[in-house]
């Protein structure tokens, strides 16, 4: 389902489910592409978290990423801040409930920021990247930014060092992409 932000995709999965569990495919090119995405993915990363950690905004450049990104344990608050140069959303976000129980995806393209908070005890979140991950690309983004106006559903969440410090957008121009409809 598209949402708001160009590009940014909301995937809401078929799963089977009876007494023994469930099953769900969690990737599938031909339906994703079908679906709007047509990214090719060559790096899979994993991620776990304790409550109210907060990862982001983060993104990459001048090697963007794509994410596919699920959650495998637990919940997250998960948020796509779109920063690309030129896009009629600028700045806007999307914000969604991921979680091991409704097996919602989100699809970013590259140049559209991401984080998450941690809402449940734990949370694991897997997720597909359309570039090898380079540390020199890397960079972040202040999850509080007022321009951008997360309403984050904790005040004082568990912070790395470098989301910590990071800086406003407004302050990070020279590494955002040109929007490409």
């Amino acid at each position: 389902m598209q949402t708001a932000i160009p590009g940014v995709i909301l995937v809401e999965p078929s799963v089977h489910r009876d007494e023994r569990g469930f099953f769900f495919e969690s990737y599938r090119e031909s339906k994703y592409r079908d679906g709007g995405i047509r990214a090719r993915f060559v790096q899979d990363n994993h991620s776990r978290s304790v409550k109210d950690t907060l990862r982001g905004l983060h993104g990459q450049y001048p090697h963007p990423q794509g994410k596919l990104v699920h959650v495998i344990e637990g919940e997250i608050f998960d948020v796509s801040v779109d920063v690309r140069r030129g896009s009629p959303t600028f700045g806007k976000h999307f914000e969604t409930r991921l979680s091991a129980d409704n097996f919602h995806q989100v699809y970013l393209p590259p140049g559209v920021l991401h984080g998450f908070l941690v809402t449940s005890d734990s949370a694991q979140v897997a997720y597909k990247c359309t570039d090898f991950y380079r540390p020199e690309a890397d960079f972040s983004v202040a999850w509080n930014d007022p321009i951008i106006a997360i309403a984050w559903p904790i005040a004082a969440p568990i912070l790395s060092e470098k989301d910590r410090c990071a800086p406003l957008l407004r302050d990070v121009e020279d590494r955002l992409i040109d929007y490409q409809p």
